[in-house]
């Protein structure tokens, strides 16, 4: 496959940075992971908007526009002859010198990834919920970074290595739901739809806002919160969202509660929205 570095398309094997990455080093960078649908990057004007926003809280000196990443990915699509892809575009804070650095970075590091995903399905899928004993960690700053701080994440991850296909759920120090490793989570009572409140300290998705959108727009009731697992429990339907996976029904929380899963009437309704729009929305707004 080959990838974009710093305004040059490359082999992923041909492709280098520095060690000084202040990235590599002390984790300064952000990125954001959308989708392609038939060469069409959806909602890619909500994530360069929030990438934007991490670099500014990291004082990375860079700004991604529109039009720059249409052109690159359009690029790399043609490059690796596909149509469908999983995009990952990354901006780390670039080289610098050993130690803590208190002024702003100049120089970053530029990388788009591309991987191909098959077309997608019409077909809501299906998995199950497995609730974690890591407990989910607190943002480094005001609110959330999708930046290179992961090890939360993975710790979740290895807790789970015995179930590869399930989602692990993380809960707040404090004991309220917080978010999935890769997803934010919702469900449904009576009609209501609920999803974890932000000051939880969990990630903004922007398929999480996307859905809480369609919802609305369908005259569901959403309510964000501080809500403790029983209230989970007890829901009718339980799904999860995010950019790749799109929305994916939860069929159960391991050997605690059973859902209606694929089943799941209001989390089909969402699903099929989902799909009409996913060739050619580039922001939430245009909904």
């Amino acid at each position: 496959m080959f990838l974009y570095l710093n305004g040059t398309i490359v082999k992923e094997e041909e492709a280098v940075i520095s060690p000084f990455d202040h990235g590599f080093l002390y984790g300064l960078g952000a990125f954001e992971t959308f989708r392609v649908y038939n060469g069409h990057c959806f909602l890619l004007g909500d994530h360069i908007n929030r990438l934007n926003l991490a670099l500014k809280e990291m004082d990375i000196q860079y700004s991604v526009s529109m039009e720059q990443v249409k052109e690159i990915v359009q690029a790399l699509l043609l490059k690796n002859k596909i149509q469908n892809a999983r995009i990952r575009l990354n901006v780390s804070a670039g080289k610098a010198p050993l130690g803590l650095h208190g002024e702003a970075y100049e120089e970053p590091n530029v990388i788009v990834f591309i991987n191909p995903l098959s077309k997608a399905g019409s077909e809501l899928t299906e998995k199950e919920a497995i609730l974690l004993k890591t407990p989910r960690n607190t943002p480094e700053t005001a609110f959330r970074l999708k930046s290179h701080h992961y090890l939360n994440n993975i710790a979740g991850k290895k807790e789970m290595k015995n179930e590869p296909d399930a989602e692990g759920l993380f809960l707040t120090r404090e004991g309220y739901m917080a978010e999935g490793l890769v997803s934010n989570i919702f469900w449904i009572k009576n009609e209501v739809l609920y999803t974890p409140d932000v000051n939880t300290g969990i990630l903004n998705g922007i398929t999480r806002q996307f859905v809480m959108k369609l919802a609305k727009n369908l005259k569901i009731v959403v309510v964000e919160g501080f809500f403790k697992p029983e209230e989970l429990y007890d829901a009718e339907e339980v799904f999860l969202s995010n950019s790749i996976q799109e929305i994916v029904a939860i069929s159960r929380v391991k050997n605690i509660a059973s859902f209606a899963g694929a089943k799941g009437t209001i989390t089909n309704k969402l699903f099929q929205e989902y799909q009409k729009v996913r060739e050619r929305l580039l922001s939430i707004t245009e909904i």
